[in-house]
C-alpha cells in the first residue's frame, strides 16, 4: 500500500484524503465510513450527529471576531462508485484503495479512486481540524448514498442545518463555479421471457465487448464514448437476422450512473453457421474500432467457445428484446441553447441482465430542463410499452436552477480574480449534484459548487490533478475570510 500521497501539499488535505482511501465506502456499504466520520468529529470535540438516514453533521463555531458572518455548510458525499478492471482483485467491502502518484495526477491501481467525492470531504475535514484559519460558523454535511439514489439528500430533515450558504464540493473542474445542475430519473424495465430448450445442431459461444473507457454518465457523456450494451445489441441484431443466433444469457454494465464498459452474452449458433458467425464478430470489431478509434483505442469484441446452455430465449421474446434495446435512445439527446458546450438532455442505457425468466434493463435519464426530462421518460415508456415490457420510473430528483444574483457567487468571483488574475467560469453541470434536492428542503440557502479537477470519475481511470487540489484549498480558505455578514 503506497503512502506517497501523504507527502503532497497541502498536507492537511492529502492526509485526510489518504485516511478516506483506507476506509471502504462503496454506496450501500457506508457503516464504516459513517463510524469513521463520527469518531473524527467527536475526537475534535465538535458537535457531531448522525441523522435517521445516515448523514453525518459536524458543527464548528466561528473563530473570534467572525461570529457575525453568514453560516457556511460544507457539503460532500461519503460514498464512492465501486468500479474495477476485470483483472483487478478488490473486495469493495473490506479492501482499501491503493492510490498512487502518476505524474501530475493521483490515481488508483485498477479501481476507482474515490476522489469523487473524497477530495471535497477531505477539504471539509481539513477545515474542521484546523486551528489557524479564520472563518464564520461552519457545518459539515456529509451525505450518504449519493451515487445510487441520493438517499441522504432525499432524507435530510428541514431545520437540522443552521447555516445560510451551501458550498457543495462535488464538481470536477478547478477554475469553474457551478450554479446549476441537471435533474434525473431512473427507468427500470423488465421483460418476462419464455425460455426454451436449445434446438438440436447448435454450438455455443460467449461474446464480449470490453476495453471501453466508460466513465461518469453525466460528466463524460459528451465525450461520445462507446456504450458496451449498445454495441453488443447492434451486433446481436445482425447475428440473429443473418446467422440464426439465439440468446441464452446477457450481462452488461453494473451501475446506472456509469457508462457501461463491458457487456457479454452466451449465445448459440447453428453448427453450419459457425464460420459465418465468427467472421461476423471480427467484422463488427473492425467496424466498432473504426468508428470509435479516437475515443476507444482499447476496444475489443471477442468470441470464445463455451459450454452449451440449458435454455435459450424464445425467438419471439428475443426479438422483442433486441429491437427495443437496439432502438432505445442513448447518449447526448440535446445540447443547451443557453449555455455553450453544456449538455441539456441525455440518457445512459446502463445495465442489461438476464435472471431466469426475466430480463432487466436500467437507464438513467438526465436533463437540466424538467419538461425535457419528462419527454425523454415518455419516449422510454412508449418504446418499451410497444415491446410488451414493464417500465417503472422512479428515483426522480430535481435539477438546480441557477441564481445569477447569488451573493456567494459574486463574492467568490471577486476572491478568485484577486488570487489568480481572472474571473472563474460560471457553469451548469450535466451531472446530478445534490444541490437541487437540498435546496428544495432548505429554500433559503444560497448555493454554489466547486472543486479540484477530476477526470474519468466512475471508472478505473479516475484521477485528480495534484496542483488543482492546492488551488481548491487555498481558494476555499480565502473565500471564508470574505463571507458576507448576516
Amino acid at each position: 500500500m503506497s503512502k506517497e500521497i501523504l507527502n503532497l501539499e497541502p498536507k492537511e488535505v492529502w492526509n485526510h484524503f489518504y485516511s478516506l482511501t483506507q476506509v471502504p465506502r462503496p454506496s450501500k456499504h457506508e457503516d464504516a465510513i459513517q463510524d469513521f466520520m463520527m469518531k473524527f468529529g467527536k475526537d475534535l470535540g465538535l458537535e457531531t450527529i448522525k441523522d435517521t438516514v445516515g448523514n453525518v453533521i459536524i458543527r464548528k463555531p466561528a473563530t473570534a471576531g467572525m461570529e457575525d458572518r453568514m453560516g457556511i455548510i460544507m457539503q460532500g458525499h461519503l460514498d464512492m462508485v465501486p468500479q474495477k478492471n476485470n483483472d483487478t482483485k478488490h473486495d469493495w467491502v473490506n479492501d482499501p484503495i491503493d492510490a498512487y502518484i502518476d505524474g501530475d495526477w493521483v490515481t488508483a491501481r485498477g479501481t476507482t479512486l474515490g476522489a469523487d467525492n473524497g477530495m471535497g470531504v477531505a477539504v471539509a475535514m481539513a477545515l474542521l481540524a484546523a486551528n489557524n484559519i479564520e472563518h464564520g460558523p461552519v457545518e459539515a454535511l456529509f451525505t450518504c448514498d449519493e451515487e445510487t439514489g441520493m438517499t441522504g439528500a432525499f432524507g435530510l430533515e428541514p431545520g437540522l442545518l443552521k447555516g445560510d450558504i451551501l458550498m457543495n464540493m462535488d464538481s470536477e473542474d478547478e477554475g469553474e463555479l457551478y450554479v446549476g445542475c441537471a435533474g434525473g430519473i431512473d427507468a427500470s424495465i423488465t421483460f418476462d421471457i419464455n425460455n426454451e430448450a436449445v434446438p438440436a445442431g447448435m454450438t455455443a459461444y460467449k461474446i464480449e465487448v470490453s476495453g471501453l473507457k466508460g466513465g461518469h454518465s453525466g460528466v463524460d457523456i459528451p465525450l461520445e464514448r462507446g456504450n458496451s450494451n449498445k454495441l453488443l445489441f447492434r451486433f446481436m441484431k445482425a447475428a440473429a437476422k443473418h446467422h440464426g443466433m439465439l440468446i441464452s444469457y446477457i450481462q452488461g454494465g453494473s451501475l446506472r450512473n456509469a457508462i457501461p464498459r463491458e457487456s457479454s452474452s452466451i449465445v448459440v449458433i447453428p453448427e453450419a453457421k459457425k464460420a459465418d458467425f465468427e467472421s461476423c464478430v471480427k467484422k463488427f470489431e473492425d467496424i466498432f474500432k473504426a468508428e470509435l478509434k479516437s475515443v476507444e483505442p482499447d476496444l475489443s469484441f471477442s468470441f470464445a467457445s463455451t459450454d452449451m446452455p440449458n435454455e435459450v430465449m424464445s425467438e419471439k421474446d428475443m426479438w422483442r428484446v433486441i429491437n427495443s434495446i437496439y432502438a432505445a435512445p442513448n447518449g447526448v439527446m440535446r445540447m443547451s441553447n443557453d449555455i455553450e458546450g453544456v449538455v441539456e438532455t441525455s440518457t445512459n442505457l446502463a445495465i442489461i441482465q438476464t435472471k431466469g425468466d426475466k430480463l432487466h434493463v436500467e437507464a438513467l435519464l438526465r436533463s437540466s430542463v424538467e419538461t425535457a426530462k419528462d419527454d425523454l421518460a415518455e419516449m422510454f415508456v412508449s418504446l418499451f410499452d410497444l415491446a410488451g415490457a414493464k417500465i417503472v420510473l422512479d428515483g426522480e430528483y430535481p435539477g438546480w436552477k441557477p441564481n445569477m444574483d447569488s451573493k456567494i457567487l459574486k463574492s467568490m468571483q471577486s476572491t478568485y480574480e484577486k488570487m489568480y488574475g481572472f474571473i472563474p467560469k460560471i457553469m451548469v453541470i450535466h451531472a446530478g449534484l445534490e444541490c437541487g434536492l437540498l435546496g428544495s428542503v432548505y429554500p433559503n440557502w444560497d448555493m454554489i459548487s466547486f472543486g479540484p479537477t477530476i477526470r474519468f470519475p466512475h471508472s478505473p481511470d479516475e484521477k485528480v490533478n495534484i496542483e488543482t487540489v492546492g488551488k481548491f484549498w487555498d481558494f476555499f480558505v480565502e473565500t471564508l475570510k470574505s463571507i458576507p455578514v448576516k
